[in-house]
């Protein structure tokens, strides 16, 4: 295959005529960044001078963008029009049909990118306050700042996209921990059943029956809040919805035969659990881990607006749409460009739920194989656990 240079310098112009959406949103991609090479060029030098760990992210994140991108590039130059379908580019294939979800998509992904090039994208230190307090403070959106400034005369555009990297860091993280913990429960409560399932449920029973945020108040009160510390109990205090969800999912497959012939050919329990049952309800998980990082970031700034969040001075969305409250009618900008990043964060993943969903569960938008189909394949060991145990039970 050759490459032309101008698939270097322009990727996605020779795959306007093919892709034309894909084509230019990849121009857009590369020159958004080479922009941000050039104009934040002193920063980046700063980087290699003894820069933070933040820097070097994101000047690692600018790179791998470009790789990315031009993979991304020749892909699509190079894709041939007919090719074998697995599920998961089935699945693809229905997601991009979504239109609502890939909006959302675009838009986490341009969240996403921002948070990582928060140290090149934001103009302003977020905790710098004005020198001349009165002469600064309460500044509506200018060139200098595009959505104002504070109370403390400090840019709410840099605050905005600090607070950013915050509660999608916080969302990410604790939705990791509460699907870690609530599958291996779920999993293994409805997998063993008897005893261990009863205790492990009306635990579960226990938890869910207190209401999340009165229990997120009372013990984010009795610690010191931090960004750790709210993460983590953010997880803990999340998987219970997920270990019912799960343990419904495999006690519908505990039975199936792939499962039976894998008992059959002496596989121990944590095997088969890991190995065939959990890999097969992994679309009902990606699907409420998607939708439990927009309610985790919900969470987290409400418990930033009554002010047992993230601590001060970092910036936080929920903790700057309350300190804007007093100054509503005043300076409007300080409560509506966080509220905003809120309301599209969450929508965005909302959306991307809603899509996965239906990829990946096509019965509930009445196309593609029944999802039976699909689990009963189970993974690559027991499809031959089921031929080797027929032989052993025809012998």
């Amino acid at each position: 295959m050759t490459v032309s240079p101008l698939d270097f310098l322009l990727p996605g112009v020779r795959s306007l005529g093919r892709h034309p959406v894909q084509g230019l949103l990849t121009m857009v991609a590369w020159l958004t960044l080479w922009a941000l090479i050039v104009l934040r060029r002193g920063r980046i030098v700063e980087t290699f001078s003894g820069g933070a760990f933040d820097e070097w992210l994101a000047f690692g994140s600018i790179l791998v963008g470009l790789y990315i991108i031009v993979r991304l590039s020749r892909q699509m130059k190079t894709e041939s029009p007919r090719r074998s379908e697995s599920q998961r580019s089935l699945a693809w294939s229905r997601f991009r049909r979504h239109r609502p979800a890939m909006l959302g998509l675009g838009l986490v992904s341009v969240l996403a990118m921002a948070a990582l090039l928060t140290p090149y994208l934001a103009p302003y230190d977020p905790s710098i306050q004005g020198a001349d307090l009165v002469a600064t403070r309460f500044r509506p959106p200018s060139l200098a700042h595009p959505m104002g400034t504070d109370h403390f005369g400090r840019d709410v555009l840099s605050r905005v996209l600090y607070g950013g990297r915050t509660s999608l860091a916080i969302g990410t993280l604790a939705v990791l921990i509460a699907v870690t913990l609530g599958t291996l429960i779920g999993a293994v409560a409805g997998y063993r059943r008897g005893w261990v399932d009863t205790v492990s449920m009306r635990g579960v029973d226990l938890l869910l029956s207190f209401p999340r945020l009165v229990l997120l108040i009372t013990v984010v009160a009795l610690v010191d809040p931090s960004i750790a510390v709210i993460t983590l109990v953010l997880g803990l205090t999340g998987w219970m919805a997920t270990s019912r969800l799960v343990r419904g999912e495999v006690l519908s497959l505990r039975e199936r035969e792939f499962v039976q012939a894998a008992r059959a050919l002496g596989f121990s329990g944590p095997r088969i659990l890991l190995r065939h049952v959990i890999p097969n309800v992994a679309s009902p998980i990606i699907v409420a881990a998607t939708l439990g990082i927009g309610n985790t970031i919900l969470i987290e700034a409400s418990l930033s607006f009554l002010g047992l969040g993230v601590p001060a001075p970092a910036p936080s969305w929920g903790e700057m749409v309350a300190r804007g409250r007093d100054a509503m009618i005043e300076a409007p900008w300080i409560t509506l460009f966080p509220g905003l990043a809120i309301v599209l964060t969450v929508m965005s993943f909302n959306l991307i739920g809603d899509g996965l969903r239906d990829a990946l569960d096509p019965r509930s938008a009445g196309r593609g194989p029944a999802p039976t189909d699909r689990r009963a394949v189970g993974g690559a060991g027991a499809t031959r656990a089921v031929g080797a145990a027929s032989g052993a039970i025809g012998s």
